[in-house]
């Protein structure tokens, strides 16, 4: 198994830092209804199903790598593990190009289900801030070999990661007939 060599732990955790505070303080401008949208045309429409489906994946490819970890297959957890980081890349690149371009839409359920759906709403954009770090640490830690770290990190990772995935497409079910 080959890791990176990466000397200055303190460099990675400044840049890990300041990637996982610009991404939410990014997303957060972009969300703000004073900020005019920027025209990319009709296609940015499909991004939110687009969206789903990559959370939908994420979630499997997490899962996968926890089964293969649990395996003792390193290599396969680890391509599954790269997946759903290159997803997850992919879906912050779609949804920053999504909110860029388009108004957010509000949700048109009643009853019962409007607070469910703003319990699952809410917990999933406040972990999806915080999982932002955990994740970027247990990837450095593993890259670099430090695996008793990689390990206390996942720990926190690994159950967040996955509620966000899946909150993510429960949400997106819900909302979907508001598009």
């Amino acid at each position: 198994m080959s890791t990176l060599s990466l000397p200055n732990d303190k460099k990675y955790d400044k840049i890990i830092n300041i990637v996982a505070l610009a991404i939410p303080v990014v997303v957060a401008i972009l969300l703000n209804p004073r900020i005019p949208k920027v025209e990319l045309g009709e296609w940015t429409k499909i991004l939110p199903h687009l969206n789903g489906i990559i959370n939908s994946a994420t979630a499997v490819f997490l899962l996968l790598g926890y089964y293969f970890i649990k395996q003792k297959n390193i290599q396969m957890h680890r391509r599954m593990m790269g997946l759903a980081f290159v997803l997850g890349s992919v879906f912050l690149v779609s949804y920053v190009l999504y909110h860029l371009s388009n108004e957010s839409t509000a949700y048109g359920g009643q009853g019962v289900i409007r607070p469910i759906y703003y319990f699952l709403l809410i917990s999933h954009i406040v972990l999806s801030i915080g999982v932002v770090w955990f994740v970027l640490r247990a990837i450095y830690f593993a890259l670099s070999g430090q695996i008793e770290r990689h390990k206390k990190v996942v720990k926190w990772a690994f159950p967040i990661w996955l509620y966000v995935s899946v909150t993510g497409v429960v949400v997106y079910l819900m909302i979907a007939p508001y598009y």
